[in-house]
């Protein structure tokens, strides 16, 4: 009786044995075909994902070169799959004058950059600080800079002491910021963009085209005397002289030039 127990235990363990054998061995079979899969994922990645053509959309302050350098600043981002990512978890560093950048993939060989830039329409200079202060539509200062921009009119006749980014310009007579925002965005969308704009002693406005003068007068119809403005702006092409629209009105439609010559 003994002698066939301890047989019976016998066959037990050697089945046992071979259970493990068995287990271990479709354990790295298993782990292998992982590896394998990992290894031909990881050359696809690397030879199919290459960065060969990058799309840049939105863009006006900066070019496209000089948005792909913000973005491709690393020495993995030949490979279009990393940068993909990494842009979906971390943010494009900020970049001055512009919102956002978004990354996306087009296909394996194409990236595409969508630039929203910072809705800009006008710029003091800030003693204070040494510095140009942009404001948007709103009057909310978005950027603070030296550098100055082409195509945004810089305002002259207002004075700030400070200003703080993302807060409204501290102009503390409301009717001269309304005033100052309705022009700047009347000029901007009647693509009437000036090189400066004037406040005087009496709160009237005048705009600075290079040789031509506009004066716009007090606040009295400003947005139709811009779009009467830029209606008669490439008619003046090339000359020199004062514009004088400051006495327009829907009844008194006489606009002068007086040219220098």
């Amino acid at each position: 009786m003994e002698v066939e127990r301890e047989r019976k235990v016998s066959v037990r363990d050697k089945r046992r044995k071979q259970k493990r054998r068995r287990r271990w061995k479709r354990l790295l079979l298993t782990l292998l075909a992982l590896l394998l899969l990992a290894a031909a994922a990881f050359l696809v990645v690397w030879k199919v994902f290459t960065v060969e053509k990058v799309i840049v959309e939105g863009n006006e302050h900066y070019s496209g070169e000089q948005i792909q350098k913000f973005v491709l600043n690393d020495e993995y981002s030949w490979n279009s799959l990393y940068v993909t990512l990494k842009y979906r978890f971390f943010e494009v560093k900020e970049v001055p004058f512009v919102d956002s950048i978004e990354v996306s993939l087009e296909d394996p060989h194409t990236i595409k950059l969508n630039v929203t830039e910072k809705g800009i329409i006008g710029y003091l200079y800030i003693s204070a600080i040494d510095r140009n202060a942009y404001f948007d539509t709103d009057g909310f200062v978005v950027e603070t800079s030296k550098e100055i921009i082409s195509g945004i009119p810089q305002i002259e006749g207002l004075s700030c002491d400070k200003v703080v980014l993302y807060e409204k310009l501290p102009i503390k007579d409301e009717k001269i910021l309304k005033n100052l925002l309705d022009v700047t965005r009347a000029l901007k969308k009647n693509e009437a963009v000036p090189d400066k704009i004037q406040f005087g002693d009496a709160k009237d406005i005048s705009l600075d085209y290079g040789g031509i003068q506009v004066l716009l007068g007090g606040e009295d119809n400003l947005t139709q005397k811009i779009l009467r403005l830029s209606h008669i702006l490439p008619e003046l092409s090339g000359k020199k002289g004062v514009l004088h629209i400051e006495n327009w009105t829907e009844n008194t439609t006489n606009i002068i030039f007086d040219e220098v010559k």
